[in-house]
């Protein structure tokens, strides 16, 4: 009898911690999840702050769906060996790099760093839960999550300004099908009594964000070949901005036969709600077709699988999480980030002293300077914390003038973003015959020698010369993704986070070289002052 009781005892024993793995499995991941809070918070915060926004007020929909494909996707998984579980280890190492992601988009405050660490995190913590092997066919809901942030500013002003024009000249076409005289220039369509302008909120990016998220759902859930599902993806950008200048020519059509009412208030929202409710029409009608070239065509009810059936029984199925080394180390690594971000100063990043430009100098060298502000729609799109905006004539008035702006950002890892002349001034009509790298010699001002963007603008017979840089606290960069990325690496070497873009302006009435040394010039008597406003 003894000798049985000792032979049970050590069974029971591995069952009892067997059954005590389970509840243990799930205070660790509840406690993984709360550990994070204070890591991904200044994420989290700028989420919810894009997401009031029309452009990604999609997003809170988008963790609810990507949850969807993850219990659909729990269906067809049989339960895990326990073999499997031995290859949990991958996940430490993902969740260990988007920690370390994390930390420096906290310590550059940059949000867009850590919000894609926070997903990077995720797809860690799901290789966790089941191994190597099986968590990795769960890439696809994971990798929706993508569309719940927004576009980096700098990717976005890009978008949308290429969106515009694409829109413009597109919703022209469709005017000019209808008969209407219309003349475009730059985002400006010109019907003569009316000038209506393709705005920012006019792109089509509040419609190709959600109609993205939905073409990519939509190829997830239908039943067909791969070349399909890709054909459903890719629509969705051309069909959206098909659909967008289709709207634009409506609203001008509109306008031209009523009256500039027809393009503002309810009737603008309107049309916009029609046209993403049409958008999601055409790609139900696209799998529709696309069905009718298989073999054995399937109804749209069955194309498009939206059984929603034992979902709850596999959202259960997360009681099943037990208590690992792996889980207790990733716990460990992320309470460890969370409490660097805790502990850390506040003022990390340094604001320097400078001048405002409402001091700069009304003369320089022998040109005086008037001075404007922006349009109040230019000035909110700038979202810049200082600028100034001045054309200079000389004293004389034997020179062409010259036209100085300078836009100074405080912190452009919040989501301020300079905007680069070669995006804006095509969207303002202005065609860009040459744009290239070009070294001027500054020598006696400071700056020495450097390089700038140097470009050659016409609308019309008009041509003007353009020289700008984007400041960055001491450099003179020509690229603005450079500009970005040393934004991340001056805030973690020298808590600097400021910066700026200058531009410079010239007509050419003579030869190029003449309208050079023109501006060069004037840069020179610009330069000696420039730093009081923009510190290095």
């Amino acid at each position: 009898m003894k000798s049985v009781v000792e032979g049970r005892a050590p069974g029971a024993s591995f069952e009892s911690v067997r059954s005590l793995a389970k509840p243990l499995g799930l205070l660790g991941l509840l406690g993984l999840v709360l550990a994070s809070i204070p890591l991904f918070w200044l994420g989290i915060v700028s989420l919810g702050s894009a997401w009031t926004t029309p452009e990604y007020s999609h997003g809170p929909l988008i963790p609810v769906i990507s949850l969807f494909l993850f219990l659909r996707e729990l269906r067809r998984s049989p339960p895990i060996n326990p073999s499997e579980y031995q290859s949990r280890w991958p996940g430490i190492v993902i969740i260990a790099g988007a920690l370390v992601l994390a930390l420096l988009g906290n310590f550059v405050e940059i949000p867009d760093i850590v919000t894609y660490a926070m997903i990077i995190w995720v797809f860690g913590v799901v290789i966790l839960g089941f191994g190597w092997q099986r968590g990795k066919l769960h890439w696809a809901p994971v990798l929706h999550l993508v569309f719940m942030l927004p576009l980096p500013q700098m990717l976005y002003w890009r978008v949308s300004i290429f969106l515009q024009g694409v829109s413009s000249e597109i919703g022209v076409w469709f005017v000019q099908l209808a008969g209407i005289p219309v003349f475009l220039d730059g985002n400006i369509i010109d019907l003569g009594v009316y000038k209506l302008q393709v705005a920012e909120a006019c792109s089509g990016l509040r419609y190709l964000f959600p109609i993205l998220s939905f073409s990519y759902l939509m190829s997830i859930l239908y039943k067909g070949p791969l070349w399909h599902k890709a054909l459903l993806l890719l629509a969705a950008a051309p069909i959206t901005v098909l659909m967008n200048s289709f709207r634009i020519g409506v609203i001008g059509i509109l306008v031209n036969s009523f009256g500039i009412e027809h393009a503002e208030g309810f009737l603008h929202y309107f049309e916009g709600w029609v046209i993403f409710l049409a958008c999601v029409a055409i790609l139900f009608l696209m799998a529709v077709v696309l069905q009718r070239t298989t073999r054995n065509p399937l109804p749209l009810s069955e194309a498009i699988d939206l059984d929603t059936d034992r979902l709850g029984t596999q959202a259960a199925r997360v009681m099943n999480f037990s208590w690992s080394a792996a889980l207790a180390g990733a716990l460990a690594l992320t309470m460890a980030a969370s409490a660097t971000v805790a502990v850390s100063p506040e003022a990390h990043i340094v604001t320097p002293q400078r001048s405002p430009f409402m001091l700069f100098p009304r003369e320089l060298g022998d040109r005086h300077g008037s001075f404007a502000s922006l349009e109040p729609a230019v000035e909110q799109t700038l979202d810049a914390d200082d600028y100034v905006s001045a054309t200079f004539t000389s004293i004389d008035g034997t020179e062409p003038p010259i036209s100085f702006f300078a836009a100074y950002y405080e912190n452009q890892a919040e989501g301020s973003g300079i905007h680069s002349p070669s995006v804006c001034l095509p969207a303002a009509g202005w065609e860009v015959a040459e744009l290239k790298p070009f070294e001027v010699d500054m020598d006696g001002t400071g700056y020495g020698t450097f390089k700038l963007n140097r470009a050659i603008i016409q609308k019309g017979t008009e041509l003007q010369l353009v020289y700008f840089w984007f400041e960055q606290r001491g450099q003179r960069v020509t690229s603005d993704l450079r500009a970005k990325l040393q934004v991340v690496i001056d805030g973690w070497t020298r808590g600097r986070v400021d910066g700026a873009m200058v531009r410079f302006i010239t007509p050419i009435t003579g030869t190029p070289e003449a309208a050079d040394q023109r501006l060069q010039s004037f840069m020179r008597d610009t330069l000696d002052v420039l730093p009081r406003y923009l510190p290095e």
